[in-house]
């Protein structure tokens, strides 16, 4: 295990940080993020063309963000390697879905969105909050593109505060399609906490994976080793200037009331103390070891690795370890092959919780069941897929299906993940 160092250490890159105190130290901010749509329909039934989309997308963003590893250091971690890009069938690509949001709207429980605003005067947009990715980008007026037209653009030559930087911001798809653009810093809010010469990008170009998108972009709030951008995110310059009193922010997930806090916790959200564990540093994800997984009384899987992403509804693990963990589930069976999704009987009413040495931390039944397979069927879909995202052979991904159960402290203070039961 990495000693833990300090964030400047950390990044083993030749970065810019700001060393200038620009906004007073300030008190943590709560910001609401309405629930978005579901993976289940309105009549019960799990939406696997959705589902799809989404295990397309999460397959996609990381192994873009081990490409961005890779370039950053020359290596990949031990055990990671880059999959080929991930496509959709026909039927699913009018829906091909993305990343992650901030001030969430509602988009169902696959995304999470927040409005930020960047440049002087404030340009306002609508980002998908993701902790499983470091990069902030959002499209040019210079976007030529139908796909960016109903979006909110960005104009880097209206705003008195923008600096254009070399270099271009790439992510690059296998049917050719690209998100790119040049590189900037510019003033950045959000809910109040003001960051400046934050590196961003407007894009020129922009997929077709997001023509449906009714995000603008994506805000990541993971570790800067996997930036694309190869800069500070945005939280992470927020504490360096100041601008919030704590090294952390946390999540709270839930069908109602859901908010992102910046600089701290919002303690009336749960119980107790969080339960910390040391971040794995050499990845740049917020991914912590020693988890195990258990069914009823009997662990099924132990000793793994997971990495929080609030960018994904459905959790993955290793295909063997995720049959192995069905297997304790009587009546489960193997329901897309392809994606790895399993369902079970509906009527299962044994918790399935994680734990990682300490307390367990349960998943609740409406969180694990995505819906029945069809209409009357007595089989439901599972929130746990096998699949192989090239993230380790003992990695897991885990998913809002996981954090709607409890409160997710992200903590750069203590390179750690802290998890609480909720009030």
């Amino acid at each position: 295990m990495l000693r833990r160092v300090s964030i400047l250490v950390l990044l083993g890159l030749s970065l810019h940080f700001l060393c200038a105190a620009s906004p007073t130290k300030r008190h943590g901010v709560s910001i609401a993020l309405p629930k978005r749509s579901s993976l289940t329909k309105l009549d019960g039934t799990f939406d696997h063309d959705k589902a799809v989309a989404q295990t397309v997308a999460t397959q996609n963003k990381h192994r873009q963000n081990l490409i961005n590893y890779l370039s950053n250091f020359g290596y990949l971690p031990e055990g990671m390697e880059i999959k080929p890009v991930a496509t959709a069938p026909p039927r699913n690509q009018s829906r091909f879905d993305k990343r992650q949001t901030e001030a969430l709207i509602d988009e169902g429980d696959e995304l999470w969105a927040g409005q930020i605003s960047i440049g002087k005067p404030a340009q306002k947009f609508l980002v998908d909050i993701d902790t499983g990715s470091s990069d902030l980008w959002i499209p040019s007026t210079s976007c030529k593109s139908s796909v960016c037209s109903p979006k909110h653009q960005y104009n880097a030559g209206a705003s008195s505060t923008s600096k254009k930087l070399p270099g271009t911001f790439s992510i690059h798809y296998e049917d050719g399609s690209s998100v790119s653009g040049p590189i900037y810093n510019d003033t950045v809010t959000v809910a109040g906490i003001t960051v400046t010469e934050q590196t961003l990008s407007g894009v020129t170009e922009l997929s077709s994976d997001f023509q449906t998108d009714p995000t603008d972009g994506v805000f990541g709030f993971a570790y800067p080793k996997i930036s694309n951008l190869k800069a500070n995110t945005f939280f992470v310059n927020a504490f360096l200037q100041d601008a919030v009193p704590s090294n952390e922010f946390s999540l709270f997930l839930a069908s109602s009331g859901s908010e992102l806090f910046l600089g701290g916790t919002n303690t009336e959200k749960y119980s107790g103390v969080p339960e910390f564990h040391n971040v794995e540093l050499s990845t740049g994800f917020w991914q912590i070891s020693g988890a195990s997984i258990t069914y009823g009384s009997s662990t099924a899987v132990s000793g793994f690795e997971t990495i929080i992403d609030s960018g994904t509804t459905i959790m993955y693990g290793p295909p063997a370890a995720v049959k192995k963990f069905y297997a304790k589930i009587s009546g489960s069976q193997l329901f897309d092959a392809t994606n790895g999704l399993y369902s079970f009987p509906c009527s299962t009413s044994s918790s399935i919780s994680f734990s990682w040495g300490g307390k367990s931390f349960a998943i609740s039944s409406k969180n694990f069941n995505l819906g029945q397979t069809d209409t009357g069927s007595s089989q439901c879909v599972g929130a746990l897929a096998g699949l192989d995202l090239g993230l380790g052979s003992s990695t897991w991904l885990l998913g809002d299906s996981f954090m709607k159960n409890v409160y997710t402290v992200f903590s750069f203070e203590q390179n750690a993940v802290g998890f609480a039961s909720l009030v």
